[in-house]
C-alpha cells in the first residue's frame, strides 16, 4: 500500500496486508494521509467517518491483516499542505545526514533543534521530513525518539517486520546506544547513576521528569572522556530508556548538562554561557543486532561542529 499524496476526493477502500499488521489504525492513517493534522485524524475515527470491516473502531485499534479500511474524502488547506513538505535546504541536510541504510533500515544524524515527528506546535518534524522527500516509500516509521534538542542517532524501519525487531530488542536491552554530554562542573557523579524516574506536567503543560523514589527504575553508566574548564566531557550509556533520563540524571547529580534549559543551573558557567546555544547532549553511538547480519552493526555519529568547537574553546 502506498500513501496517499493528494487530497481524497472520494470513499478509499483499503485493505491491510502483512507489513501493517500490528499498527495502530491513527498510526497508520497519519501515514496514509501525510500531512494531514493528527487531530483531525482523531476527529474522523471517533466521528465513525473511519470504519473497518464496516464497524466503528477506537483510535487505539491494531489492525489485522485482511481488515478492510474505509477512508472517507480528506481536503486539506494550502498552509496545510505546505507545512509538512520540507524545503529544499532541510531536504539537502537530511540527504546529507545519512549514516546507514539497507532495505529494512535507515539510521538519520538528527540535526539539534529538529523534532523526531509533529505534534505540540511543531507542523513538521524528521518523520515527516523523510516521508515528504520519499512519497513512495510504503513504510517509514520511527522506532525510537530523541529530544527535540538533542542530535545524533535515530533509527527509522522501512518496514514492519523490522520495526517490531528493533522494539523487541529495545525492550529487552539488546541495542546499546552511547551519548557525548558536556556537563557542568568536574564530574563527581561516579561510573554510574541508578535513580528512579518520575513523569509530570507542570501547569503549563510541560512535560518533565523528576528523581522520585515511586519512579520507574531507570539507570545510567558514565564515563569521563575530559576534564575541562568548568566542565567535564562525558560518555552517557542509558541502560534503561526513560524520558529525559541522562538529562535528569546528570542534574540530579549536580552537573546539568550544557545548555539545558529545562534541567539546568541558573548560575553563570558553561551551562548559561553565550556561545552555548544548544544542548550539549549528542546520541554517538548505536549498537544493533539485526536478523540478516552474522554481525553486530555498529554506527556512529561524529560529534557536531558546533559541540567540538565549544569543547575546543573550553579546553583553551
Amino acid at each position: 500500500m502506498l500513501a496517499s499524496h493528494q487530497p481524497l476526493t472520494q470513499v478509499q477502500q483499503i485493505v491491510i496486508c502483512e507489513n501493517h499488521a500490528g499498527q495502530r489504525i491513527d498510526n497508520f492513517l497519519s501515514t496514509f494521509l501525510r500531512g494531514v493534522p493528527k487531530s483531525r485524524i482523531y476527529r474522523i475515527i471517533r466521528k465513525g467517518e473511519v470504519r473497518v470491516n464496516k464497524g466503528r473502531i477506537a483510535v487505539s485499534y491494531r489492525l489485522v491483516k485482511g481488515d478492510t479500511i474505509r477512508v472517507p474524502p480528506i481536503r486539506m488547506s494550502l498552509k496545510e499542505e505546505e507545512n509538512h513538505h520540507p524545503g529544499a535546504k532541510l531536504s539537502q541536510v537530511l540527504v546529507q545526514a545519512i549514516l546507514y541504510e539497507d532495505d529494512q533500515l535507515l539510521v538519520i544524524n538528527k540535526p539539534a533543534g529538529l523534532a523526531v515527528h509533529g505534534g505540540s506546535g511543531v507542523s513538521l518534524g524528521l518523520i515527516e521530513a523523510i516521508r515528504g522527500m520519499r512519497p513512495d516509500a510504503p513504510f517509514l516509521e520511527l522506532v525510537h525518539r530523541l529530544d527535540r534538542e538533542t542530535s545524533g542517532c535515530v533509527m527509522i524501519a522501512k518496514t514492519r517486520a523490522m520495526l517490531t525487531h528493533l522494539h523487541n530488542c529495545l525492550k529487552e536491552g539488546k541495542i546499546e546506544k552511547h551519548y557525548f554530554a558536556l556537563v557542568h562542573g568536574k564530574w563527581k557523579g561516579g561510573k554510574s547513576v541508578d535513580a528512579p524516574l518520575h513523569k509530570f506536567v507542570l501547569k503549563s503543560g510541560e512535560r518533565r521528569v523528576k528523581v522520585d523514589p515511586e519512579g520507574k527504575a531507570s539507570k545510567t553508566l558514565f564515563e569521563v572522556i575530559e576534564n575541562l574548564e568548568e566542565a567535564t566531557l562525558l560518555r552517557a550509556t542509558p541502560m534503561t530508556g526513560r524520558t529525559h533520563q541522562i538529562r535528569v540524571h546528570c542534574q540530579f547529580m549536580g552537573h546539568p548538562i550544557c545548555g539545558d534549559e529545562k534541567y539546568g543551573f541558573a548560575e553563570q558557567g558553561p551551562a548559561t554561557d553565550k556561545r552555548c546555544n544548544r544542548l550539549f547532549l549528542h546520541a554517538h553511538q548505536l549498537v544493533i543486532d539485526l536478523p540478516y547480519k552474522p554481525y553486530q552493526l555498529i554506527i556512529t555519529c561524529p560529534m557536531p561542529e558546533g559541540f567540538e568547537k565549544y569543547c575546543q574553546n573550553l579546553r583553551k
